[in-house]
Formats: C-alpha cells, sequence, structure tokens
C-alpha cells in the first residue's frame, strides 16, 4: 500500500513525531490513522520509560493565575536540557498541569509523597466505614483497599484525569508520558503550591 504524503503530514501534526517514523507507522498499520497514532504513543511512551531514570535539572518555573485572581499557583517541570524547557510543548504541558492543579487541588505529586500518617488516617476511617457493612473480614479489606486506591487517584496529581477530559481517562502521567516521547526527553513534575484566597 502507498501512503501519502497527506497523511503522513497529518499524522505528524497530530503527533509531532519524526517524519521517517509517522511514515513507517503508516505502513506497518496499513494506512490506518488510528493504528499509527496509538503505535507512535506506545512507541513513545516505551521511549519515555527508557529515559525515566536519567536527571532531570532543567525546566522552568511556570505561574499560573486564575481568572478573578483568587487562585494560583507555582509549579516546577523539570527536563535534561535547557533547550527542551523554552519549547512551545514543554510551556503548554507546564500550563496543563498548573490549570490541572488549581481545579483538581491535589495534595502531592505521586503516593509516595503523602505522609504515611496521612494514608494511615483515610485507612483508619475507610476501615471503619467498612465494619459497619458488616461483612466478612477479608471483603472488607479488599473495600479498604478499593478506596484507598480511589483516594491515591484523587489526590496524587500525576494519578489524576486530564480536568479539561474527564470522560477520556487521560492522566497527567499520561499527558507528561506522551511529551516526554515527542520531545526526547525525561520529564518530570518537581512540586508545587496552590494558593487561595481564604484558604
Amino acid at each position: 500500500m502507498s501512503i501519502k504524503a497527506a497523511q503522513v503530514k497529518e499524522l505528524r501534526e497530530r503527533t509531532g513525531a519524526g517524519m521517517m517514523d509517522c511514515k513507517k507507522a503508516l505502513v506497518e498499520t496499513d494506512g490506518d490513522m488510528e493504528l499509527a497514532l496509538d503505535l507512535l504513543r506506545k512507541k513513545g511512551a516505551a521511549n519515555a520509560a527508557k529515559r525515566a531514570g536519567r536527571e532531570t535539572k532543567e525546566g522552568l518555573i511556570l505561574s499560573y493565575i486564575h481568572p478573578g485572581d483568587r487562585l494560583g499557583v507555582l509549579l516546577e517541570l523539570n527536563c535534561e536540557t535547557d533547550f527542551v524547557a523554552r519549547t512551545d510543548d514543554f510551556a503548554q504541558l507546564a500550563r496543563t498541569i498548573a490549570m490541572q492543579v488549581a481545579a483538581c487541588n491535589p495534595i502531592a505529586v505521586r503516593r509516595e509523597d503523602i505522609p504515611e500518617d496521612e494514608v494511615a488516617h483515610e485507612r483508619r476511617i475507610y476501615e471503619e466505614q467498612a465494619k459497619e457493612t458488616g461483612k466478612p473480614e477479608p471483603v472488607i479489606a479488599k473495600i479498604v483497599e478499593g478506596k484507598l486506591d480511589k483516594w491515591f487517584r484523587e489526590s496524587c496529581l500525576l494519578e489524576q484525569v486530564d480536568v479539561r477530559d474527564p470522560s477520556g481517562g487521560v492522566t497527567i502521567q499520561q499527558l507528561i508520558t506522551d511529551v516526554s516521547g515527542k520531545l526526547g526527553e525525561n520529564v518530570s513534575v518537581r512540586r508545587f503550591a496552590r494558593f487561595a484566597i481564604g484558604e
């Protein structure tokens, strides 16, 4: 099957991947645009996973003030080089993440960042709630773990679903992985601070 230049151009515009990568993906998927998109995302995710251990000492600090000036976020997003830190894709990702923090008020970047005593407190609450159901102990344990997992997904920035499209199910970590694959560097959220009037 011959792949048209217009198909390659469209795939490149949608993914930001190189021309040859786009052409290869279209050839592998017999010209199916959606399958080619998925294939490039998987390759990007695989490449991002390989880079995950690399140091991220460059990046930017972005400030986002929500309209009305009653809510603001400071976010530090890191990458490997100053060159990538100055790209539009990197800046757009930082803004998207800062808006997520403003909208969803996460308590930490990742699960490991939440203090143990806070996790233990939540676990105790769920255990008390589950015991009131009168179900057997193994079922109670599963209920507690399920509720705790849901709490982590709501409380940890990287596990939250992108607030711009909640039905899409794409997490902030997946957004970061996609941009990392596109930019060819490890990208990570270092920290954030959220300020709201009266809080």
